[in-house]
């Protein structure tokens, strides 16, 4: 069986940016304890004016996380495209996520979590 992304939506309901924050925490634990390998988090880029907000505020916590050794890596929504060293190398270890729908789309919105 290949690698599956697990999607968590942390924009949706317009959470503040604590409430975001927690339930990342919470979506990596769960995501950690099912053993899953990748999530994706949709946080939304700004353009009701408040995805903005999360997407720094989670990439924040994010790029905290992995300097802590608690996720390997992370790969901004921008990023998510096979011109990109990190995707390429995640692309060749699980060549399944050549499918997913986000890949090569420029989708600020998103951010890929490596685990």
């Amino acid at each position: 069986m290949g690698v599956v992304i697990k999607i968590v939506n942390l924009e949706a309901g317009m959470p503040s940016v604590e409430q975001a924050r927690s339930q990342l925490t919470t979506a990596l634990a769960r995501a950690r304890q099912s053993e899953s390998r990748l999530l994706k988090v949709i946080h939304g880029y700004g353009s009701s004016g408040v995805g903005g907000a999360l997407r720094g505020a989670l990439q924040g916590a994010l790029a905290r996380y992995k300097m802590a050794g608690e996720i390997r890596d992370f790969i901004a929504g921008e990023d998510w495209r096979v011109a990109d060293e990190t995707t390429w190398e995640l692309l060749k270890r699980y060549p399944e996520l050549k499918g997913d729908s986000d890949l090569g789309r420029g989708n600020r919105g998103i951010t890929i979590v490596v685990l």
